[in-house]
C-alpha cells in the first residue's frame, strides 16, 4: 500500500510541475516539446532560449531530486525494505506507477487529447508527441526504470 501511495505522490509532483509550467501558457513548459516546436515558439517571440533552459533546469531539479534521493530513502526507511531484491522491486514499482501516469495521463491524454498544451502558431507541428517519440519514451521507460531501480537499490545496499 505504501508503494502505491509513494508512486501516486511522485506522480502528483510531476503533475504539479506540469501545471505550474503551463500556468501562464503552455510555452512555459516548451522544454517538454520536440526541438522544432521549441524553435518555432522562440521565433514567435513567446519565450527565449535562455528562459527555456532556465525553466527546464528548475523543473528537472524539482523532479529529479525526489526521484533520485527521496524514493530510495522512503523505500528503505519508511517501507523498511532490506536486501537488494526487496529494495529493487519496491523502487521499480514506484517508478512504474509514475511512468504509467506520465505516458498515459500526461503524454497520451493531457498533451495528446486536450488543448491545454496547444500553442498557437505551431498547428503544423502537431502532434506534439509524434509516434516515434512516444515509442522512444516507452522503450526508455521499459529499459530505464529497471536500470535506475537497480542502481538505486545497489547504492542503498552500500549504506
Amino acid at each position: 500500500m505504501l508503494i502505491i501511495i509513494e508512486g501516486l505522490a511522485l506522480s502528483f509532483l510531476l503533475l504539479l510541475i506540469c501545471v505550474i509550467g503551463i500556468a501562464d501558457g503552455p510555452e512555459g513548459s516548451v522544454y517538454f516539446y520536440e526541438q522544432d516546436v521549441q524553435e518555432r515558439v522562440v521565433e514567435l517571440g513567446l519565450i527565449t532560449k535562455e528562459r527555456i533552459k532556465k525553466r527546464f533546469l528548475i523543473a528537472g531539479i524539482s523532479f529529479m531530486i525526489p526521484l533520485l534521493f527521496l524514493v530510495p530513502v522512503a523505500v528503505y526507511f519508511v517501507n523498511g525494505a532490506r536486501g537488494f531484491l526487496d529494495t529493487f522491486i519496491q523502487i521499480l514499482l514506484i517508478l512504474v506507477i509514475v511512468g504509467l501516469f506520465d505516458r498515459i495521463f500526461i503524454d497520451w491524454y493531457w498533451v495528446g487529447k486536450t488543448k491545454a498544451w496547444f500553442i498557437p502558431g505551431t498547428e503544423d507541428l502537431m502532434p506534439y508527441i509524434p509516434k516515434k517519440t512516444m515509442i522512444k519514451k516507452w522503450v526508455s521507460s521499459i529499459i530505464g526504470y529497471p536500470l535506475l531501480a537497480a542502481i538505486q537499490a545497489a547504492v542503498m545496499m552500500l549504506f
